[in-house]
C-alpha cells in the first residue's frame, strides 16, 4: 500500500506523462521531449519547440489533458532492450531521450510506459487510472537548460500541479498566490532589506541597513545561545590551499560546485565551500587531551559555491552565503550527549523564530561517500539513539547523508504550510581519520575524536529569505529593523518627538522619527507600508502630558506614558513577541 505522499507523487508523475501526451497531440511529434518528473508541489515536463510555448498555450494543453484524464486511461509498462528503445527514439528523432537512454547504467533494466497513444522512457511509479487525477492546473512556462547546464540547449519547462480533487488544487493555488505576495525578493526590495547587483555578479548578496539590522539581531541571539552552551568563537580564512580540500574529499566529491583555483606564488588556493576544513586546522594546531574535550568551535563563516545561473533564486540559493556553522570534537563516549544537546539547541532556536511545526529526518549513506560502512553504521545508530532518547520522532531519508557522514535534518513548516529544510546535525568519523586528528586519552595513548558538524539555521541568507516569507515582511518586534517610529503631528512637536526617540534609543531600541512635512495620515500609511510594529503619534496633548498615542501596524490605538510604552517594548523584545 502506497503512502499518501507516494500516491501523490505517482499521480503527478502520471500527470507529467499526460502533459507530454497532450503537447504531442496538439503540436505534433516534431516537439523534442526531455524529462517529466513529479516535484514537491506538482510536476513539469521539458520540451524543445520552435517557436516556443506562450502562456496562452497552457489553457489549450490543460483542456486536452482533461479530455485524456476523462477517458480513464491506464499506464502499461514493459521491459525493453536498449536496442529497441534506441530504435524507437531514433525513428522519432528524439535526441534527448537517446541521451537519457545512454545515461542508464548497463546494470539497470530499461522500461517504457504507454498511456493512451503516448509512450515514454520511464522507471515507473504511476496511478492505475488517469481518472484518479481529480484536480489539475497548468501554472507556468519557463526556460530550463537541458540537464541544468548553460552550455546545453535552452528548453521550455511547463509546470503544473495535480491532486486527487479540484478543491485541493484550488487550496494549493491560493497558497501560491499568498506565497507570491510574500516572495522575499519582492519584499526585500519594498522593505529595502537587501539586493543582488548584476554589476557585481549574480548570486552575491548585498545587505542593506534594514536587513543588516535584522541579521545583527539574529547573530547576537545565536551567539548568546552558543555562549550558554559552551561554544568558543573561531574565525577562519575565506581561501584555503587546495591540498586541504583534496585531503578533506571536497575536491573529489564537490568540485563541480567549487570556484576554480587562484594561483599565488605557484600555489593553488580555493574559496572555501564549507567551513569544516578550517575548524579542523584549528583543532590540529596543538596536541589535545581528553580533558580538553568536547571542543565546540563556532563561526559565522562565509562560503562560496559555484551555483549555475539557472539554479539561483534570490537568497534561497546564492553563490556567496554565511553559515552559522559549528564543529564539535568529542570522544566516542561523549558523542551521544553532544548530539542530543546539539539537536536540542537547533529546536530551541527554531522555536524562538516561531517555527513550531517541524519534522526530523535521519539521512543515511549516499552513493558517493567516504569511509567504511561500519563507521557509517555507528554514526547512523548514534543519531537514531539520540532522537529516541530525546523522544523525538523521525523518518528515514535513505541515501540523503553528506559524503562524509550521516545527518539529522530538521524541516520546518512556515506560516502558509510550506516545508523548509533548515537545521542539520551530522556525525563524522571520516574527516578525523583523513586528517589524522588525535587526542591523548586517560591511558596516555592517542585516540581518534569524533566530529559533529552542525548548523542551527543553515545559511543566514537562506534563513533570512525564509523568515521574510514566513512573516510576510512583518517581523516581530524583537527582529524588526525599526521597532517604532515617532510621528509628530506638526512642527511644534518635533522637539518632543526627538526626546521620545532618544529615550527609547538610549534603552537600546531601534527607533526612527518621521519629521517630514507630510500629513499625518500619509505618514501612517507610509510606516504601515514599511511594516513598522509601532507608530507613536505625538501632538500638543501628548507633548503636554508626556505621553504617546500608540498605533500598531494592525490598526489598534491606545494612549500611554513613554515609561509604559518602554515597558511594553521591553516585554515584547524579551519574550520575542
Amino acid at each position: 500500500m502506497a503512502s499518501n505522499q507516494e500516491h501523490l507523487d505517482h499521480l503527478r508523475h502520471t500527470a507529467a506523462h499526460l502533459l507530454a501526451h497532450a503537447v504531442v497531440d496538439l503540436f505534433g511529434s516534431e516537439v523534442k521531449l526531455a524529462i517529466g518528473p513529479s516535484i514537491e508541489d506538482g510536476f513539469y515536463y521539458d520540451f524543445l519547440k520552435e517557436p516556443g510555448f506562450t502562456p496562452e498555450d497552457l489553457p489549450r494543453i490543460e483542456a486536452r489533458m482533461r479530455e485524456l484524464i476523462a477517458q480513464g486511461l491506464h499506464m502499461e509498462g514493459k521491459r525493453v532492450s536498449r536496442e529497441e528503445a534506441a530504435e524507437y527514439y531514433r525513428g522519432r528523432n528524439q535526441p534527448f531521450k537517446l541521451e537519457l537512454l545512454d545515461a542508464i547504467p548497463e546494470s539497470e533494466p530499461v522500461s517504457m510506459y504507454t498511456i493512451g497513444t503516448f509512450t515514454d522512457l520511464c522507471r515507473g511509479g504511476h496511478v492505475e487510472s488517469s481518472k484518479e487525477i481529480g484536480g489539475l492546473k497548468l501554472i507556468s512556462v519557463a526556460g530550463a537548460y537541458w540537464r541544468g547546464d548553460e552550455h546545453n540547449p535552452m528548453l521550455q519547462r511547463i509546470y503544473g500541479t495535480a491532486f486527487p480533487t479540484q478543491a485541493e488544487v484550488e487550496a494549493h493555488l491560493a497558497m501560491l498566490e499568498e506565497a507570491a505576495r510574500r516572495d522575499h525578493r519582492k519584499l526585500g526590495k519594498e522593505l529595502d532589506l537587501f539586493s543582488i547587483e548584476d554589476e557585481a555578479g549574480p548570486g552575491l548578496v548585498f545587505w542593506h541597513p534594514n536587513g543588516g539590522r535584522i541579521r545583527a539581531v539574529i547573530e547576537d541571539f545565536i551567539r548568546g545561545e552558543l555562549r550558554r552552551r559552551g561554544y568558543e568563537p573561531v574565525y577562519t580564512p575565506h581561501i584555503i590551499h587546495e591540498d586541504v580540500f583534496k585531503r578533506s574529499g571536497h575536491l573529489q566529491n564537490f568540485s563541480e560546485t567549487m570556484f576554480g583555483p587562484m594561483v599565488v606564488e605557484e600555489q593553488r588556493y580555493r574559496a572555501k565551500p564549507m567551513n569544516c576544513p578550517g575548524h579542523i586546522m584549528v583543532y590540529k594546531s596543538q596536541q589535545r587531551s581528553y580533558r580538553d574535550l568536547p571542543l565546540r568551535f563556532a563561526e559565522f563563516g562565509t562560503c562560496y559555491r559555484y551555483e549555475r545561473s539557472g539554479t539561483m533564486h534570490g537568497l534561497m540559493r546564492a553563490r556567496g552565503f554565511t553559515q552559522d556553522d559549528a564543529h564539535l570534537f568529542c570522544t566516542p563516549e561523549q558523542l551521544l550527549g553532544e548530539f542530543e544537546s546539539t539537536a536540542d539547541a537547533a529546536l530551541t532556536v527554531l522555536r524562538a523564530f516561531q517555527f513550531t511545526d517541524y519534522q526530523l529526518f535521519v539521512a543515511t549513506r549516499p552513493d558517493k561517500a567516504l569511509g567504511d560502512e561500519a563507521a557509517w553504521e555507528r554514526a547512523t545508530s548514534a543519531i537514531k539513539t539520540a532522537c529516541e532518547n530525546a523522544g523525538l520522532p523521525y523518518e528515514m531519508d535513505e541515501g540523503g547523508g553528506a559524503f562524509y557522514g550521516p545527518k539529522l535534518d530538521i524541516k520546518v513548516r512556515d506560516a502558509i504550510g510550506r516545508d523548509w529544510q533548515l537545521s542539520t546535525v551530522q556525525v563524522d568519523f571520516n574527516l578525523p581519520e583523513r586528517f589524522e586528528l588525535t587526542y591523548v586519552g586517560q591511558d596516555g595513548a592517542e585516540h581518534r575524536p569524533v566530529m559533529i558538524h552542525r548548523a542551527l539555521l543553515g545559511s543566514l541568507e537562506r534563513f533570512f529569505g525564509v523568515l521574510v516569507e514566513h512573516y510576510g515582511g512583518a517581523f516581530p518586534v524583537w527582529l524588526a529593523p525599526v521597532q517604532a517610529v515617532v510621528l509628530p503631528i506638526a512642527d511644534g512637536q518635533f522637539e518632543y518627538a526627538a526626546s521620545v526617540a532618544k529615550r527609547l534609543r538610549d534603552a537600546g531600541f531601534r527607533i526612527d522619527v518621521d519629521d517630514s512635512n507630510e500629513r499625518l495620515q500619509k505618514k501612517i500609511k507610509m510606516q504601515q507600508g514599511r511594516k513598522v510594529p509601532y507608530m507613536l503619534v505625538v501632538g500638543k496633548n501628548e507633548a503636554a502630558a508626556g505621553e504617546v498615542n500608540v498605533r500598531t501596524r494592525a490598526g489598534d490605538q491606545s494612549a500611554m506614558t513613554v515609561d509604559a510604552f518602554l515597558a511594553r517594548l521591553t516585554d515584547d523584545t524579551t519574550n520575542r513577541a
